[in-house]
């Protein structure tokens, strides 16, 4: 097995309705759900910080103490579990304890995970690093009191950012089954180290970071009619690639070994 290509994959064949882990799949989703990370974080781009949506309460209800940001996430994922998005082992919600069932009919999809791994859920990580390192490196300072639009502009990068990394427990998946001898010694050990440098493949990772680089390169670069000018960029291109670098591939790796420590339970 190639194994460059789970490296860089971000995705199961499940949404696609394949019934088996798939690796060609897994990395062509992988790439795609780069151009949504990198697309939403050029549609956060056009505001500025606008913290009092996330880190106060701005509610006329005296019993509801969130930011406008928490209370409008909680109540969409509210409307997207009765839809049944959460059905979907690719996705995982931000307020675990809010989640109804769905209202309606939702497809089977294939059991292709461990179900005593499935739960491995980092958002609140996911959450706290997205408001606290991630935002102020990449939009500007300032407040222009256009709280909703910000607030849905920060969903969009949070459920993209969160979709990316925790596809690391299908891609977990994937490596555990083509060479368990290699993972069982360390899982049964509980050896956290053992596991991430089984799974590290730096090459891959800076082969991915160039390349989305060069994606945000062209995705946010300003259209100018007149030739020769400087270029300018919606959002700095070396930033996604740090974020890529120092945040999305190491909570990734994160969830692969939470996913592996429990795949013996």
């Amino acid at each position: 097995m190639d194994m460059s290509k789970v490296v860089e994959s971000d995705s199961s064949s499940v949404g696609s309705g394949v019934l088996q882990l798939s690796l060609d799949s897994i990395r062509e989703s992988l790439i795609r759900q780069e151009d949504t990370i990198v697309f939403s974080l050029i549609e956060r781009a056009k505001f500025p910080l606008n913290s009092p949506a996330f880190e106060e309460s701005h509610s006329l209800d005296s019993e509801n103490s969130s930011s406008l940001t928490e209370f409008f996430i909680r109540e969409i994922e509210i409307l997207q579990a009765k839809v049944g998005r959460y059905e979907n082992p690719e996705e995982n919600p931000f307020f675990l304890d809010n989640i109804p069932h769905s209202v309606f009919p939702t497809r089977k999809y294939p059991p292709v995970l461990y179900t005593k791994a499935l739960s491995v859920n980092i958002n609140k990580r996911i959450w706290d690093v997205y408001f606290k390192e991630l935002l102020p490196l990449f939009v500007k300072p300032g407040d222009d009191g256009n709280y909703p639009l910000t607030a849905a502009s920060d969903f969009a990068c949070l459920q993209a950012l969160s979709r990316r990394i925790h596809y690391g427990k299908f891609v977990a998946e994937v490596k555990y089954r083509d060479a368990p001898q290699d993972y069982e010694p360390a899982i049964r050990a509980q050896d956290k180290e053992a596991l991430m440098k089984l799974l590290t493949f730096e090459k891959v990772e800076e082969m991915v970071k160039k390349r989305v680089q060069k994606k945000a390169e062209t995705f946010g670069q300003e259209v100018k009619c007149i030739t020769g000018d400087e270029k300018n960029y919606k959002v700095d291109p070396l930033v996604v690639s740090r974020i890529y670098g120092e945040w999305l591939i190491p909570l990734t790796k994160l969830v692969e070994v939470e996913y592996l420590l429990r795949r013996l339970d």
